[in-house]
């Protein structure tokens, strides 16, 4: 745990329908056992098909209108309904629940690193996804790593985006330091690491939001945690959510 290796994995081309991404990160850098790999959900999501032309979509009644209260494409607009499973807000942006349980700013649809024209979707299983990845790398390299897919979200009370696990495998999503004692020793009762988003929040910051071609980050010699999956709130637990709702009068 002293020296943690963080690798940006450069060289990958860009990714089209059909690119088998496992044996293009296996190709491009070795993996060892016990690694961590993140994988930017854009470049799975491409590789899948996870993509449509805004040309094919036409908005519907409700798109047109949170398209004139938001200044935004009503198509583009019509594209994160159509991801939405729920959605919570609806101005200044629309802040969707995905059907795997992420809340995300317009459900994740992204126009940016895709030719003109064009939207990617989150994928609609990440832990399938990651699940699949992880696999795939074993049957190619047989080494055993776990897997992250990664995706920019922003934040509540802060500026500024940061990258969130929305899928991973091999490991536990929260490391739970509940029961252990501090320093002095107290004993912990309310603390819980989400560490699959701290370390895709540095694999963010090595990847980078414009140009600079690094859409897999490689976490070498982590320690390992104990914990649990439950990463996301439920609605019963979600404050933040109840609120929101009840500004809505839902």
């Amino acid at each position: 745990m002293d020296h943690i290796t963080v690798i940006g994995i450069r060289g990958l081309p860009i990714i089209h329908g059909g690119d088998d991404i496992a044996s293009l990160i296996c190709r491009q850098q070795p993996l060892l056992d016990q690694d961590i790999l993140c994988i930017a959900s854009t470049i799975y999501s491409k590789s899948k098909g996870y993509t449509k032309s805004l040309g094919s979509i036409t908005p519907g009644e409700r798109a047109e209108r949170l398209a004139r209260i938001n200044g935004e494409d009503p198509r583009f607009v019509q594209a994160v309904l159509d991801a939405s499973a729920d959605v919570i807000m609806e101005h200044p942006f629309i802040l969707s629940e995905l059907s795997f349980g992420h809340i995300g700013v317009r459900a994740g649809v992204d126009q940016s690193n895709i030719e003109d024209g064009m939207v990617i979707f989150l994928p609609p299983d990440p832990m399938k996804a990651a699940d699949e990845m992880r696999s795939q790398i074993k049957n190619i390299s047989g080494k055993n790593i776990g897997v992250i897919i990664t995706d920019t979200c922003g934040r509540s009370f802060r500026r500024g985006q940061t990258g969130n696990a929305i899928g991973w495998s091999g490991m536990l999503a929260i490391r739970d330091f509940r029961g252990d004692v501090d320093l002095f020793g107290h004993v912990l009762k309310i603390t819980e690491e989400a560490v699959v988003d701290e370390i895709a929040g540095f694999a963010n910051f090595v990847m980078g939001e414009s140009n600079n071609g690094v859409p897999a980050v490689i976490f070498r010699n982590c320690p390992q945690w104990s914990g649990h999956d439950n990463l996301y709130f439920s609605k019963d637990e979600d404050i933040t959510r109840k609120l929101l709702k009840k500004e809505r009068g839902q």
